[in-house]
């Protein structure tokens, strides 16, 4: 009896010790904190995320925008990467795709040769950018799509009260949490937990689309289109010649002489 009771004891002490730390596992996953590892702005109140959100889109230097718009009845699927002093990308419309690069207030345009109406000049357009000077309206119509705080200032609006969501959700591979309005009909923003809280994703309120934000802060090159791949017409374009001519996006009128309206609205 008694040359055994040290390996008795020794077997009780293992079984304890392993309940021991089943026990501790288990209470540290139950008190795990949600929102280490993060940038805390979870732990803030919807408002103020939202402004952390605005704030940080206004002081990036650029970003990745992609989804779908809707405005005037119309649906816009949009692949555009915005900087300050311009941006390039891709507008689809129900009618037309359109290329669209504008470095500093020169805008370049490239659609097909029926967007240029019934012009000797359209057949030769279709694969050329067009260079639009800043008096015809569609500068106005095109512009508002690479002007990044145009776009963002018209797409960060939500509508309604706002309420934090209490379960966290990734947008891809980041952690986000989400912002709703008005109990989702005012629109969702989730908006990132690691690193600088930047807008990561927009439902915008009324199905009027839903947009991803990504890269921000990457550079990307932004250069005129080669010469022998540009068509300039001075200060008239084929669609002002042609009564019906052309097929674009209209967002709504601009406010100012010669810059682009904001095509969220």
């Amino acid at each position: 009896m008694t040359a055994h009771l040290p390996a008795v004891r020794l077997r009780r002490a293992a079984i304890a010790g392993v309940l021991f730390a089943g026990l501790a596992i288990a209470a540290t996953g139950c008190g795990a904190d949600p929102d280490e590892g993060t940038n805390g702005v979870g732990k803030l109140s919807a408002d103020q995320i939202e402004d952390k959100a605005r704030a940080a889109a206004g002081a990036a230097d650029s970003v990745h925008l992609s989804g779908t718009l809707v405005s005037g009845g119309k649906s816009f699927s949009l692949d555009m990467r915005l900087k300050k002093d311009g941006g390039s990308g891709e507008v689809k419309s129900q009618e037309d795709t359109f290329q669209v690069l504008r470095v500093g207030e020169q805008l370049y345009l490239k659609a097909s040769a029926a967007f240029w109406g019934k012009s000797d000049s359209a057949g030769k357009l279709g694969d050329k950018y067009v260079k639009v000077p800043e008096g015809d309206p569609t500068y106005k119509q095109f512009r508002g799509f690479t002007d990044m705080h145009v776009l963002l200032d018209g797409l960060l609006g939500l509508d309604g009260k706002l309420a934090k969501d209490a379960d966290y959700t990734k947008v891809g591979q980041t952690r986000a949490v989400q912002v709703t309005a008005g109990k989702g009909k005012g629109g969702k923003l989730s908006v990132s937990l690691e690193g600088t809280p930047y807008p990561l994703r927009l439902e915008r309120a009324g199905g009027a689309g839903h947009v991803d934000l990504a890269e921000w802060g990457k550079a990307f090159p932004l250069e005129a289109p080669a010469q022998d791949q540009t068509v300039d017409y001075g200060t008239q374009m084929p669609t002002t010649k042609d009564a019906g001519g052309g097929s674009g996006p209209s967002p709504s009128p601009s406010k100012g002489t010669g810059q682009g309206s904001d095509p969220t609205k």
